[in-house]
């Protein structure tokens, strides 16, 4: 098995891995060396041919291997990178590598408007993140940004063009859930964008899909537009018994009080869907008595849909008579956070 060092950290994986795929079995075996992870917003595991179009996964390979130690000059994808024994990589300890990240977050956000303040994906946005992490105070670009008008694509999805940083995601679902595409990217080079010939053609019954794992606010649910934002809502996992081929049935429920204001798919800790669901479960069970409800979504404490979230480890005594001190109270708890 070829072995390869990530920022210092060294693994063994098999035979056709690449350096992504590397770095994300270092983060599942030690949580807390997952800074080794580069980046991504094109790459999804479960999808086909996905990854090596935006490039915020590029990292420096300062060894090529043990046959052939020569560093790679120029940074590579580490989606489409396989790794050989011996190999190391820089992710996060090249500076010139961050500065070349940077540089490719500054051309994702070139056409990209600053609507955080009125978008759906505001608080769970991959490029919010990424733009924190690695943006600039302000844009080079001079010339006129690309302008479109929010369009339906169908019955349920929104389609704000501008937001879009033509990551293939939506594509490649309609290729590989769908019965047949209707939609695609249009036109080439800066005038590219994704679009449908024919108006609200989408309809199929994984359409819904395309929504989780849009990146960034392009493709949003009609039916959740600006009801409530995410970090006011409580996640829950729950599931039903679905009749459709190829659903689980096993969502997320985003409520407000009881009642549900979203259905998602549940996504693991790289954000990547789990397990896709039908429009059925997404769009037209809103209904706590539809669901049967297994207990809190657990969500990564850096998220800001995690405050207000989180469970006692154990229980607490019930307290009467005075106020306690509360600073010496919170100091004695332990809370998990969820």
């Amino acid at each position: 098995m070829p072995k390869v060092t990530i920022d210092g950290i060294s693994i063994d994986v098999p035979e056709g891995t690449t350096i992504l795929q590397a770095a994300r079995m270092i983060g599942e075996r030690e949580k807390a060396d997952r800074y080794v992870v580069p980046p991504t917003m094109c790459y999804y595991s479960s999808l086909k041919t996905s990854g090596g179009y935006c490039r915020t996964c590029i990292v420096k390979v300062t060894k090529g291997s043990e046959r052939d130690p020569r560093p790679i000059p120029k940074p590579v994808a580490s989606c489409r990178t396989a790794v050989m024994d011996g190999m190391e990589v820089a992710n996060t300890t090249d500076p010139a590598l961050l500065d070349a990240r940077k540089g490719v977050v500054e051309f994702l956000l070139i056409n990209h408007p600053l609507d955080c303040p009125i978008c759906d994906q505001a608080g769970e946005c991959d490029l919010q993140d990424l733009s924190y992490e690695h943006g600039t105070e302000a844009s080079r670009y001079e010339f006129e940004r690309r302008t479109f008008d929010p369009i339906d694509i169908g019955d349920t999805i929104k389609l704000h063009m501008t937001r879009c940083i033509l990551c293939y995601r939506c594509v490649k679902v309609a290729e590989q859930l769908t019965d047949g595409r209707v939609h695609g990217v249009i036109n080439r080079g800066d005038v590219a964008e994704i679009s449908t010939y024919i108006s609200q053609a989408i309809e199929n019954d994984f359409s819904g899909n395309m929504i989780d794992v849009c990146p960034v606010g392009a493709l949003t649910d009609r039916t959740f537009r600006f009801t409530s934002r995410v970090w006011f809502t409580k996640p829950v996992d729950a599931h039903r018994d679905c009749g459709t081929p190829n659903c689980k049935g096993e969502v997320v429920l985003w409520l407000k009080g009881n009642e549900v204001l979203r259905v998602t798919g549940r996504k693991d800790q790289w954000g990547e869907v789990e397990s896709f669901i039908c429009n059925t479960c997404r769009f037209e069970k809103k209904d706590m008595a539809a669901w049967t409800i297994e207990g809190p979504r657990k969500i990564d404490r850096h998220s800001v849909i995690s405050q207000g979230h989180y469970q006692l480890k154990r229980e607490q005594p019930v307290l009467t008579g005075p106020s306690p001190n509360v600073p010496a109270l919170a100091k004695r708890n332990e809370f998990k956070d969820r």
